[in-house]
């Protein structure tokens, strides 16, 4: 296995290479990034690919859940992220109500965020039944990112975020959803909230690679949310999350310091306010004093 240096100049990250990495065994890693600056420092960490989520509806904007997410919004921050995104592969979420409705229409948007939004590769949430579908869009020159298995667009009809696949009726449907995707030719497998032993029998199975979230490290690579790792969402975070920072306890701290100073008078100190010229301040001293004299 080689690992890119962080720092170290780094080709283009495409569906095609990320194919090589699967039959090299080397993982493939992603994060999600919703602006500017955070896709810059994934990307100059020569993470392999980015995606924007769905998942700014909550991390972003607050929603309870990634249903009320736009296209518009989405390709707002997708816009953003493609700016600071040079060498990872730029994927992007179709929110719900974008591809489920029509096929048209899913045609359309898709179109949207690669023509619009910078992305490379477009996921779609969904097995077997989105095969035909995708297959239209792959027809359009856009690649397509399955995603199966927990699906948090299916959320109201799973009756919450489950783990799928843990009977053999739910793991035979993930093997023919899998089978379905990667015979349509999608770039590459999101596999969410399954069994590890069902995501080592995927990963095997199909030539696309497998990018695991809660699914076991047999997969081809791994995903998790930029603001998990880095501790920035307001919840109990999920079995799988590992947290690599603690970003909510910096910003605390500063924004709690910068306050107290504020409170204190002690920012801004002098050597951080700007001054005028010593001829002008002389001059302006000058007229004050002819205005303090006159005010006698």
């Amino acid at each position: 296995m080689s690992l890119t240096p962080i720092g170290e100049p780094r080709h283009k990250i495409t569906t095609a290479s990320l194919r090589e990495q699967k039959l090299s065994h080397e993982p493939i890693s992603c994060l999600t990034a919703y602006d500017y600056a955070t896709a810059r420092l994934v990307d100059d960490a020569s993470v392999e690919m980015i995606l924007v989520g769905d998942s700014l509806a909550q991390t972003m904007l607050g929603y309870e859940n990634t249903l009320s997410v736009t296209v518009d919004e989405m390709l707002h921050h997708v816009k953003a992220v493609r700016r600071g995104t040079k060498n990872a592969l730029l994927l992007a979420d179709m929110p719900y109500g974008s591809y489920q409705v029509d096929a048209n229409d899913a045609l359309r948007n898709a179109t949207r965020f690669v023509k619009e939004g910078g992305a490379e590769v477009v996921k779609i949430e969904g097995g077997e039944k989105r095969a035909d579908l995708i297959r239209r869009i792959i027809d359009a020159e856009i690649p397509v990112a399955g995603h199966i298995g927990l699906t948090p667009q299916s959320v109201n009809v799973m009756g919450g975020y489950k783990v799928q696949g843990k009977d053999l009726s739910g793991i035979e449907q993930l093997m023919r959803d899998a089978v379905a995707l990667d015979r349509a030719g999608v770039a590459c497998l999101y596999l969410e909230g399954i069994p590890r032993e069902v995501a080592a029998m995927i990963t095997a199975e199909v030539s696309a690679p497998t990018i695991g979230i809660g699914a076991g490290p047999e997969c081809d690579g791994q995903v998790l949310v930029f603001h998990d790792i880095m501790n920035l969402t307001f919840g109990p975070p999920a079995k799988f999350v590992r947290r690599y920072g603690d970003a909510a306890a910096l910003i605390t701290n500063a924004v709690q310091a910068f306050r107290a100073d504020v409170k204190s008078l002690r920012y801004p100190s002098d050597e951080e306010s700007y001054h005028l010229p010593r001829e002008t301040k002389a001059g302006l001293d000058t007229v004050l004093a002819r205005k303090r004299a006159m005010g006698r």
